[in-house]
């Protein structure tokens, strides 16, 4: 075990498909876990299609299964089962994405999984949860902005709810899940059973946005600004996000944009005095901002030290000399991506490495074969499931 590799040694079936359950198993995976990928033979895992595909990759497929081996089973197949049982022997964790009641008709739902391997660590990753009236509804991202509350919050100045475009709650509920998953290894190491670990979009999507859903509802349903009037800026080429929060930082942005005398209203030392006056403040700061160009106001906010910064499109971001000398990012080849793409660097993790197993992502069944064989399936056997559709090698 070093800090590189804690789960060095773990063994890990996925089950799951999309981002927020493979995410999870790719965090596994990163801190040395043998993850296992179990998917359809005829689709592979869905994520596989979202997008622009890259040979047998989109860029949510990608990131969602670094360092993580493939086989492709048929689990409507009665050989398909038992061989899923068969690597089911001897796991630590156990994942699966499917709707509440699907896995338990396959057989494999917590109860029998864990009957055979009491101290599995058996995770379940849903939309809406395992029970209640929503429970069977299929749920992604999207679907969970709109029930949690982050869309009717992102409103623009046009006061129509947006879609934020990035999976916030698919990623954040990978996080949370690796979270509980990390912590369960920790505790089952004085602990005689295993667990089932529930994971749901909408609890994630909920714990991610606790500031903003306690704040609104203590304020009687819309959140007071506690920055004001900070926001988003456009000036004479571009856009500008500023941030205000402390009495010192107010009076060194009047002076950075040249107007101290805003700073010295004694109407506007806080955040909570300037909140009903920033219609007004803005009136004065928008036309203001507006009149040079970014790189000015920067400068000058800079030398105030106030919160600020572009706005960057992600290539403007990849392309940032301070992103390249902090090392926030690794640029490393993949199977059917014909330039190299970008990956951040986990936190508390080497770098990635160009060529490395942990950087690359397994086509569907790409290790079919050789996963079966180390189950103890012979070359024989292997063929025969290739035969009979139960597996899918990858050419």
């Amino acid at each position: 075990m070093s800090y590189a590799s804690p789960f060095e040694g773990l063994k890990v079936v996925d089950l799951s498909q999309g981002v927020a359950g493979p995410y999870c198993a790719m965090m596994l995976a990163q801190y040395g876990a043998n993850v296992i990928k179990v998917e359809p033979t005829d689709t592979g895992d869905w994520s596989r299609a979202l997008g622009t595909i890259y040979g047998d990759h989109t860029a949510y497929s990608i990131p969602a299964n670094l360092g993580k081996r493939s086989i492709a089973l048929d689990l409507k197949h009665d050989a398909g089962r038992a061989i899923l049982w068969k690597m089911i022997e001897g796991a630590d964790v156990f994942l699966q994405g499917f709707r509440p009641g699907v896995i338990d008709r396959l057989g494999f739902g917590y109860g029998a999984v864990s009957a055979k391997e009491p101290r599995i660590l058996y995770v379940s990753v849903s939309g809406f949860g395992l029970k209640g009236p929503l429970s069977e509804r299929p749920a992604m991202d999207p679907v969970l902005q709109a029930y949690t509350g982050l869309m009717a919050e992102n409103r623009g100045e046009d006061g129509i709810p947006h879609r934020i475009p990035i999976i916030s709650i698919d990623m954040s509920t990978a996080i949370y899940a690796f979270t509980a998953v990390s912590s369960a290894l920790y505790a089952r190491r004085d602990q005689a059973h295993g667990r089932h670990i529930e994971a749901s979009l909408m609890q994630g999507g909920a714990s991610l946005q606790v500031v903003r859903m306690m704040g609104s509802y203590l304020d009687g349903g819309a959140a007071r600004a506690v920055v004001a009037p900070s926001g988003i800026y456009q000036t004479a080429d571009g856009w500008l996000s500023v941030t205000v929060v402390r009495p010192f930082e107010w009076v060194a942005y009047c002076k950075a944009i040249g107007r101290p005398d805003l700073g010295e209203n004694p109407a506007y030392q806080s955040g909570t005095d300037r909140e009903p006056h920033s219609p007004a403040l803005n009136a004065i700061l928008r036309p203001l901002l507006e009149s040079q160009p970014t790189a000015v106001w920067s400068a000058a906010l800079t030398e105030h030290r106030v919160m600020h910064e572009a706005l960057n499109s992600y290539t403007d971001f990849l392309k940032q000399p301070h992103v390249t000398e902090s090392g926030a990012l690794a640029w490393t080849s993949h199977p059917g991506v014909d330039q190299p793409i970008p990956l951040p660097n986990l936190i508390g993790l080497p770098p990635f490495e160009d060529g490395a197993a942990r950087t690359l992502s397994p086509g569907k069944g790409e290790h079919s074969a050789a996963i079966l064989a180390e189950h103890g399936y012979g070359a024989d056997e292997i063929a025969d499931f290739v035969r009979q559709g139960v597996v899918l090698q990858a050419a």
